[in-house]
């Protein structure tokens, strides 16, 4: 006897980022092992409504299907999390599915986070090379600070950090809004590297002036939200010692 079971999704839709969000909904066949992204694929083999109503399909972002690109990010069922590792068998019924609040509305689901990158800009989250000749075998690091730059490392630039920081307003003129867990370590990464501390100072500038790591309220969302494990508020600490010590040294510079 064929499975009759369904799987209702609703969606906010928003047409443009001037346009007002509305809700539609949709049903799909049930079939094992799907999940959100999956779910939204078959919606647009037939965008049709549970009222009936034919519609363009949700439009949403997605690269590697495998929490790897961070381009997935959504809010589902009130939670911040990556669709393609959200199993529908393990949502509740109506799975609802918003876009990111922090961050610009481009389509539906499809937010703008550039933001994130302007943040990295800002601080100077890379070590500058220029190529040109070989710099010969690299500065040799101990198994701890690798291990910890690697787990730094596994950064996706999904926002989900972002998304849950009360710190974090979409509204922030650019230039003036906290960066964001994610910069922060991004910019420890670099300043733990040997190369990248030769740069070091003029990232803890940056962080050290307006939205740098003295505006973060320490409400430690970003660290259960991360889908990577990243150690965030360690981040966050190792960096406002940094900072710490980098405004001692200046008092007595000038």
């Amino acid at each position: 006897m064929p499975d009759r079971r369904t799987i209702e999704i609703r969606v906010k839709r928003q047409d443009g980022p001037d346009r007002a969000p509305y809700w539609q909904s949709f049903a799909i066949a049930w079939r094992p092992q799907h999940n959100v992204l999956s779910a939204l694929m078959e919606i647009r083999t037939n965008p049709m409504t549970t009222d009936g109503e034919r519609v363009s399909a949700p439009a949403w972002d997605a690269s590697c299907l495998e929490e790897v690109c961070g381009s997935c990010a959504m809010v589902v069922n009130g939670r911040v999390r990556m669709g393609c590792t959200a199993l529908v068998d393990r949502l509740d019924q109506p799975i609802v599915l918003e876009p990111l609040t922090k961050f610009p509305v481009v389509r539906d689901l499809v937010v703008d986070r550039s933001r994130m990158f302007e943040a990295l800009k800002n601080l100077r989250a890379w070590i500058p090379l220029d190529g040109t000749y070989d710099l010969g075998p690299g500065p040799r690091l101990s198994p701890e600070v690798q291990q910890f730059r690697y787990a730094l490392d596994r950064c996706i630039t999904c926002g989900c950090c972002l998304e849950v920081c009360p710190q974090i307003h979409r509204d922030d003129p650019p230039g003036t809004g906290f960066v964001g867990a994610a910069a922060i370590a991004q910019a420890l990464l670099m300043n733990l590297h040997p190369t990248g501390q030769l740069n070091a100072d003029e990232r803890l500038d940056a962080l050290m002036g307006p939205g740098g790591v003295a505006s973060c309220g320490n409400a430690q969302n970003c660290v259960e939200a991360c889908p990577k494990d990243i150690p965030l508020t360690h981040a966050i600490g190792e960096i406002g010692r940094q900072t710490t010590i980098k405004w001692i040294k200046d008092i007595f510079v000038r």
